[in-house]
């Protein structure tokens, strides 16, 4: 078990060790490569001059022994276009840019052995390497990619198609001899598809061609189409726009028959509409019954109906031709012996006009009745008061040196509870309680009787508001005392 355990530990630290000597391989090459400084990228154009950079920014104890530039096409190998080295003259050997590459310094500088290519040309794209040979680091060097724009020339044309069941070219766009290859899109409300080919040129550049393909119909005709093409050499997208061209044979529509031509009717008309591409020129009207009536005049393509008479009673034909086909339309008139009833408005547009009417003059009818109130009511002095009125002054029905004296409510041995005394204002009147509760007794008892025969003191029954001076408990009445005096009644003994 411990042996097993101990060649577990000596295997993972080979495998630390070799890990770090992989991590220090790459920092250092990382370091090196750090040393060599170039632009990534260039771009130019056919016919200009090209500067690419080239520095070795820190040659502390490193020899610069030689620097050498290198070309790499896209396709094809490594070319070497520029030689340098301290002790002897720069040398150019042979290759596609020679007699128009040259260290930018003179004389050259090691550190900065910056290079210029004049005139270039599209074959000129591709990798270009600047590298070092030092001592005792070894080669160091520094890629820059150089890319050749040319502006292309963008077009785009419409293709004049007739209509049909079959996807044919409706519409065509090119951009011709672009470097890098443009991109073109299309803009329609048509149903269609594009297509793109490119074809590369003896010197690199591209062709751009597409074409918009659909099933072309009348409904297409006039229809808008932009051909969009966008190149890096472009500040903003280049668009075309265009109108679809579509031929088809014409459509014929006869209007103006209203199916109400009676006897005696005069000055109808009948009008052939047309529509085609190639547009139409004339129509041709004919009947269907033969010779056309006498009171009817042609006008191109216009029918008059001078006065109608039964000989109109048959089928004009209108008849429509171009380019591309031949096309008709046709109206059968019946003539009636009396005139069809207008027709008028409807019952409930009637109905609702009635309504609304009446709304607006209920309307205006408030209107004129709240003015009228509101003016009378200022002319009457009437609505909220105009000054402030004196606040209510306080009056008592007995005082004793401006102050109210209250009795204290006593009640005696009998029962009986004497009358409690309040200042009011004004004097109301009182109900009597007491007389009230002898007028129910003596009407629930003479109630009760059908007639003068049950009261043994009267032959009639007295109305009961009339006053009588049978009640029994008038001696038991207390005091009577106004409502100005109290608002507590006298004591009932039941």
């Amino acid at each position: 078990m411990a042996r097993h355990d101990g060649r577990k530990w000596h295997d993972c630290t080979k495998m630390i060790g070799l890990l770090c000597l992989v991590a220090s391989i790459l920092t250092k090459q990382g370091v090196a490569g750090q040393r060599v400084k170039v632009e990534p990228e260039v771009l130019s154009y056919p016919g200009q001059t090209v500067n690419l950079r080239c520095a070795f920014t820190d040659s502390t104890g490193i020899q610069l022994t030689m620097v050498t530039w290198l070309y790499e096409p896209k396709e094809g190998e490594r070319i070497n276009i520029a030689v340098l080295h301290p002790k002897f003259e720069p040398n150019y050997p042979e290759s596609p840019v020679k007699g128009r590459v040259s260290f930018s310094s003179s004389p050259p500088d090691m550190t900065s052995p910056s290079i210029q290519i004049s005139n270039v040309r599209m074959t000129d794209e591709g990798k270009y390497i600047c590298e070092y040979a030092t001592y005792p680091i070894g080669n160091e060097q520094g890629v820059t990619y150089l890319v050749m724009l040319a502006k292309p020339q963008n077009s785009a044309s419409i293709v004049t198609v007739q209509a049909g069941t079959k996807p044919v070219v409706v519409a065509r766009c090119e951009s011709v001899d672009g470097r890098p290859a443009a991109e073109i899109s299309w803009v329609t409300a048509a149903s269609g598809n594009g297509t793109m080919v490119r074809k590369v040129g003896a010197d690199n550049t591209v062709t751009v061609t597409s074409e918009y393909r659909m099933v072309p119909t009348a409904a297409d005709n006039g229809k808008d189409i932009s051909c969009v093409v966008a190149h890096r050499t472009q500040s903003k997208p280049e668009s075309f726009p265009m109108k679809l061209a579509v031929e088809y044979a014409p459509q014929v529509t006869i209007v103006g028959y209203d199916n109400n031509w009676y006897v005696g009717r005069t000055n109808v008309m009948l009008t052939c509409q047309a529509t085609g591409n190639p547009v139409p020129l004339t129509a041709h009207w004919k009947s269907m019954s033969g010779e056309m009536p006498e009171t009817v005049q042609i006008r191109d393509n216009e029918l008059k109906v001078l006065k109608v008479d039964d000989a109109v009673n048959t089928t004009f034909v209108c008849e429509v031709k171009n380019r591309i086909g031949t096309s008709r339309d046709q109206v059968t008139v019946f003539v009636r012996g009396t005139r069809l009833p207008e027709k008028g408005p409807t019952t409930g547009s009637i109905i609702g006009a009635i309504i609304g009417v009446i709304v607006l003059l209920a309307i205006i009818g408030t209107a004129i009745a709240m003015y009228r109130k509101h003016r009378n009511n200022k002319l009457n002095g009437e609505g909220p008061p105009k000054y402030k009125p004196p606040p209510p002054k306080k009056t008592n029905s007995s005082t004793n040196g401006g102050n109210t004296n209250y009795a204290p409510v006593v009640e005696d041995r009998s029962g009986a509870l004497r009358s409690e005394y309040y200042n009011i204002q004004s004097a109301e009147p009182v109900t009597d309680l007491d007389a009230n509760h002898d007028d129910e007794e003596r009407e629930h008892y003479y109630s009760a009787a059908p007639s003068g025969w049950d009261d043994p003191g009267n032959n009639e029954v007295p109305p009961p508001y009339m006053h009588t001076d049978s009640n029994q408990q008038d001696d038991h009445r207390g005091p009577i005392i106004s409502r100005g005096e109290s608002f507590v009644s006298s004591a009932m003994f039941v």
